[in-house]
């Protein structure tokens, strides 16, 4: 994940983007540039690995504007802010944002490192998270009707007899439709199923 990811530089100082730029590249990392906010938006990485080192303050949409507008386009980069022109509050302000990291220029090499490398961490983290949720949907998607049926019931803690009793089936139905069910989710016990069952609540909301 990481050799394939892409380190995204936004930043107005056409030295400073080169330097960073140099750096990284030294470094191994895979590099693409951009000199304002406008221009990023017009290449976007898409689902594309990686981080965004954003400065601050540029002439036009400011990072903070770009911030906001990552998440109006789908795109869910972690972000590290590096500036010159950075203040206490603004970082707060841009920290509860979702921003990891906030660096003020001229920055150490080290730092600098370390930073892109926990973004990328976060970033290959945060592509399981959502690879997992998505596989799970998927796999609910392939329960039957009947199978949904039996799923709701069993996390809500009903024995085989009650479910039987309440959607007028035979218990030995209710047996093989619970095991399909367990199958499908990938699930060993009904406590498994539980859990299941809350995490795509999560998603729904």
């Amino acid at each position: 994940m990481t050799s394939r990811a892409v380190i995204h530089i936004v930043d107005d100082d056409d030295s400073l983007r080169t330097a960073v730029q140099r750096l990284l590249v030294a470094a191994g990392y895979r590099v693409r540039v951009y000199a304002s906010a406008g221009e990023f938006l017009l290449e976007p990485p898409g689902d594309a690995p990686g981080c965004l080192l954003l400065d601050l303050k540029m002439p036009g949409p400011s990072g903070l504007d770009l911030q906001d507008a990552l998440k109006h386009h789908g795109i869910r980069l972690p972000v590290v802010f590096l500036t010159g022109h950075g203040d206490l509050p603004t970082g707060v302000q841009a920290m509860k944002a979702g921003a990891l990291d906030f660096l003020t220029k001229p920055v150490e090499r080290d730092t600098l490192f370390a930073a892109v490398a926990k973004a990328l961490q976060v970033d290959a983290a945060l592509r399981a998270t959502r690879s997992a949720d998505t596989e799970r949907q998927t796999r609910f998607a392939q329960l039957t009707a009947r199978e949904r049926e039996v799923f709701e019931l069993v996390v809500a803690g009903k024995l085989n007899k009650q479910i039987a009793g309440e959607l007028g089936i035979a218990e030995r139905t209710v047996k093989a439709q619970r095991a399909s069910v367990m199958a499908k989710l990938g699930a060993a016990n009904a406590a498994e199923l539980g859990k299941i069952a809350a995490e795509l609540r999560n998603l729904s909301t």
